[in-house]
């Protein structure tokens, strides 16, 4: 399984840009042409008995649905599969793209009046965009209340499916469990300088930790650990994985569970733990307002969030938002990046993440 393209940064940059060229293209707000998405709204808000046989009835009539996504192409198709077996007569029809791309393409089309997407799946950031574009439909899904908390914002527009964790990865030949750090704060000693590595982009898990600390404080302690033990800056997740099990770097502070597990099960000298607080990016579901196919999109919402879909997103490395599922980091508190506070803060994250850390760094 490749991870899917992270949306930091520059990424970011191009989703706030893409809502801006989108927004350009038309004077009609975008919610005019979501003005009728009656359909879709009511069968959202079913409940009782028969929920279950009315989607199930109605997607059959509709034959299809159609899902945009970011995740990887390999991890679609244990998923489609799953869901076209138990679904028969049922297809998925996939379009898969960067998640900045498949933003774009569903503000493309909204604007241009075309409706063509059922469900969307890709990271938080892109999700929250919709919903403040009045393009998203809540949904009452019974599976919902499986969730870890924080799955769902309060407006309830998409849903958290899968969780992408900040952990922290050493070279078991290199660093002995017993120096391993209880906090963040124990990597100011003077055994770590030289030996830390950091990726480019974390600004979202740097505001987390700073936040965590008082801003005030938590800015204090990064330019510290700058200062005393220095911060080798890579570009990519999986990069400073490998750096890790390599040896070129003793200790990375943001990489992703699921990475550095893989490379754990084939042998490499790497271990991972996670300091509190656990930070995590959210990739989540949607229904889109006006959806193609509205029964066999909220068909596929539900197992996305139910059990099936989450045990193969789990036996696949990802960590699954249900608290149905065993996690290999479950006990662990995890803190989500807030994606509506991150769209409004974005900036100054960034910036002081390039300039605490990336330009002052190794």
């Amino acid at each position: 399984m490749a991870p899917e393209s992270k949306l930091a940064n520059g990424r970011r940059r191009s989703l706030l840009f893409a809502i801006g060229a989108s927004s350009c293209a038309a004077l009609a707000p975008l919610r005019v042409f979501a003005k009728d998405g009656v359909e879709t709204a009511a069968l959202a808000s079913l409940q009782g008995g028969d929920r279950q046989q009315r989607l199930v009835d109605g997607a059959r009539r509709e034959g299809q649905v159609n899902v945009y996504t970011s995740l990887t192409v390999d991890d679609m198709a244990a998923l489609n599969g799953a869901f076209e077996k138990r679904y028969p007569g049922v297809k998925v029809r996939l379009w898969r793209a960067g998640s900045d791309k498949v933003l774009q393409r569903v503000l493309t089309e909204a604007r241009a009046g075309r409706f063509d997407a059922d469900v969307v799946e890709t990271n938080a950031l892109p999700l929250e965009s919709l919903h403040r574009e009045k393009l998203l439909q809540a949904v009452r899904s019974p599976q919902l209340a499986n969730l870890i908390p924080g799955a769902v914002p309060a407006h309830g527009a998409w849903a958290a499916s899968r969780l992408n964790v900040f952990v922290q990865a050493y070279n078991t030949q290199r660093v002995a469990a017993a120096e391993l750090p209880t906090r963040l704060e124990d990597l100011l000693k003077p055994r770590w300088r030289g030996k830390l590595g950091i990726e480019a982009t974390d600004d979202d898990w740097f505001s987390v930790q700073v936040r965590q600390r008082g801003e005030a404080q938590g800015l204090k302690f990064f330019r510290d650990l700058v200062r005393t033990s220095g911060l080798s800056v890579r570009k990519g997740h999986t990069l400073l994985t490998q750096l890790v099990a390599s040896g070129e770097v003793d200790y990375a502070l943001t990489v992703y569970n699921f990475t550095a597990e893989q490379l754990r099960q084939k042998g490499a000298p790497i271990g991972w733990h996670a300091l509190p607080p656990a930070v995590a990016r959210s990739n989540g579901v949607a229904v889109p307002l006006r959806a193609a196919h509205p029964h066999a999109a909220i068909l596929y919402y539900d197992f996305m969030l139910g059990d099936e879909a989450q045990k193969i997103l789990g036996d696949r490395d990802f960590v699954p938002a249900s608290r149905n599922i065993p996690s290999p980091l479950a006990g662990t508190p995890i803190h989500l990046v807030e994606p509506a506070q991150l769209l409004d803060e974005g900036d100054k994250w960034s910036r002081l993440y390039d300039e605490i850390i990336v330009k002052q760094s190794t």
